[in-house]
């Protein structure tokens, strides 16, 4: 399916601030978040599946998209719109064939190796990163900076979701690099208001940017 996602991809995690992922999930949506990933990385399937049935709840009745972190069993289980997966996840042929012809399936890359690999595999949209040095991964890799958003765009045709410390400060930046849609954990999840940061992002992100140039589309 193509991939046609808002500018802003809110990422449903507490991190370590002891927040309760549906209170979160709330908030981000209260902030006008269209698209929420759920990503419990320390929750057992079980936990996953209960968490992730409710935020598919709540983002569907406010319009939003739901996707889930890792696992495809869990995204159509919990009706999700699709998954996200990352490189030693299962491959996005295989999660088709959980979810499904009309589902999301992203996955994260790191390099224009891995993007060109990924977009070759049939992946909807692509994440890229990390752009900025991150505490929301444990062993995160390195930051690659806005230059690993300007070679994938030019080395693929689909949709990038650029993800690793990126702030309302920073995110009309990304997009200018050519991603299509910033991804954002920390910046988020620890506001003292977590909708008032979700508006101050959608309002950066409405800043004009000019388009990059794009990879020619490949067969799918």
């Amino acid at each position: 399916m193509s991939a046609r996602l808002p500018a802003l991809y809110a990422i449903v995690d507490p991190l370590d601030t002891g927040r309760d992922p549906l209170v979160l999930a709330r908030a981000l949506l209260a902030g006008g978040a269209e698209l929420l990933q759920v990503r419990l990385k320390g929750a057992s399937p079980a936990q996953l599946l209960a968490v992730a049935t409710e935020v598919v709840a709540l983002g569907h009745a406010a319009g939003a998209l739901v996707l889930v972190n890792d696992r495809p069993d869990v995204a159509r289980a919990a009706g999700a719109d699709g998954v996200h997966l990352g490189q030693d996840d299962l491959p996005v042929a295989a999660a088709r064939r959980v979810l499904g012809p009309g589902a999301l399936v992203g996955v994260s890359t790191h390099d224009v190796e891995e993007a060109r690999a990924a977009a070759a595999a049939g992946a909807d949209y692509l994440g890229v990163g990390p752009i900025f040095a991150t505490t929301s991964k444990t062993a995160a890799l390195p930051p690659r900076g806005l230059d690993l958003v300007r070679a994938v765009r030019a080395a693929v045709a689909c949709p990038l979701v650029a993800i690793g410390g990126i702030t309302a400060a920073t995110a009309a930046a990304v997009r200018a690099a050519g991603a299509d849609s910033v991804a954002m954990i920390g910046a988020l999840t620890t506001a003292p208001d977590v909708a008032a940061a979700v508006r101050a992002v959608l309002t950066a992100l409405e800043a004009p940017r000019s388009a990059p140039p794009r990879a020619a589309p490949r067969g799918r």
